[in-house]
């Protein structure tokens, strides 16, 4: 087990820790296998800046992946692979994670030790409290985060646990398809490492500021409260972009995968617009406001009550005017998040894309960029 000074990966997996290799002269893959597409990004850099060098996301069958659980192992092997010669890198280096909610992780107080060696015994003594599972079940590791400012002599420790079966499946699927696991990182974290990239666009680097991070998937809405990179909040709701592809299917009488494709490409009957699409972006903004509504009555933490920014994430963030409905349910500044905007982008990257794939992009960007840790 190694202790890191920004992220986490899982200690005991492979020998991951032990293997890992300098980061920032070895290109690594971030791999995002979210319940609708494999997403890969590539970076390279120029000096210590990151440069996207490629990306590409590769579309799933339907069901391959539901609630985070891999249904197909072929089928999503057969993904990652087609993503893999797509991308046409010689890359094999991966990083790779887990969804949010197969994880447990939580900041906890350790008295100060003396070595490495008692800090872990420490940390795995009060890691037996809050991790329902018996220890030798999980991978667990830990991140110290400094001198704690509300107890003297302790330190504040964040430990992150998954059970192995669910690490070894995410591992399993991408050996498969030929890549070479090097970390196995979570959803959250990776975002959090995107949105470091996105604060360098703020007045202040975003510095006081609360942000409100909405990841909108095919089958659920992320939501992330970041103030001072540190997420003082999480939650999951069961809403996401597959509700208006069946909407689709059912209308017009597409396949699902006919629809998806159909969404994506905005080729639809136009009474698209009025029959599904403003009644889907408004019921959609109506769950952002509610999950600001939750955080708002269930987190006593009085300077943090109003939200400043609120940003939108994930393959649905950029349906026409998402952004401006839910500024006009919220009344908080609503933006669309790209963590590319500061980075350069080599000249095989076609930007038009990237602008509209940016969004759902975050997890992938967050794991490429642990290259540079």
């Amino acid at each position: 087990m190694a202790v890191e000074k920004r992220r986490f990966d899982f200690a005991g997996m492979q020998n991951v820790l032990g293997n890992w290799l300098k980061p920032a002269q070895n290109s690594l893959l971030g791999v995002d296998v979210s319940s609708s597409a494999v997403k890969i990004v590539e970076f390279g850099a120029i000096g210590h800046t990151p440069q996207l060098e490629r990306y590409v996301i590769e579309p799933l069958p339907k069901d391959a992946i539901v609630d985070g659980n891999i249904n197909n192992m072929e089928e999503v092997a057969g993904a990652i692979s087609r993503a893999w010669k797509r991308l046409d890198t010689g890359t094999r280096r991966a990083a790779v994670s887990l969804p949010t909610s197969m994880a447990i992780y939580k900041k906890i107080l350790v008295p100060a030790a003396a070595d490495e060696d008692d800090l872990e015994v420490q940390v795995e003594r009060e890691a037996n409290q809050y991790i329902p599972f018996p220890l030798a079940e999980v991978n667990l590791d830990y991140q110290v985060l400094g001198p704690s400012l509300n107890s003297a002599g302790d330190l504040d420790v964040m430990i992150c646990a998954a059970r192995k079966e669910k690490v070894e499946e995410r591992v399993a699927v991408a050996e498969m398809a030929g890549l070479k696991v090097e970390l196995v990182d979570i959803d959250a974290f990776a975002m959090m490492t995107a949105f470091e990239q996105i604060q360098q666009q703020l007045p202040d680097q975003g510095m006081n500021q609360t942000f409100a991070l909405f990841d909108i998937g095919a089958s659920k809405i992320q939501c992330s409260i970041i103030r001072n990179e540190q997420q003082l909040y999480y939650r999951e709701q069961a809403f996401g972009g597959s509700q208006l592809t069946r909407d689709i299917q059912r209308r017009y009488g597409y396949s699902y995968e006919d629809a998806e494709v159909a969404k994506r490409s905005m080729t639809l009957p136009d009474s698209f617009e009025s029959e599904l699409l403003h009644p889907f972006v408004d019921s959609l903004s109506q769950e952002i406001q509610r999950a600001l509504q939750f955080f708002y009555t269930t987190v006593s933490v009085s300077q943090y009550l109003r939200v400043d920014y609120i940003l939108l994430a994930g393959g649905c963030s950029m349906l026409p005017g998402l952004d401006d409905a839910v500024l006009a349910r919220t009344q908080i500044s609503t933006m669309i998040a790209n963590p590319f905007t500061t980075m350069t982008q080599a000249p095989r990257i076609p930007l038009k894309e990237l602008l509209l794939d940016a969004p759902a992009l975050l997890v992938a960007c967050g794991l490429g960029l642990r290259r540079f840790d």
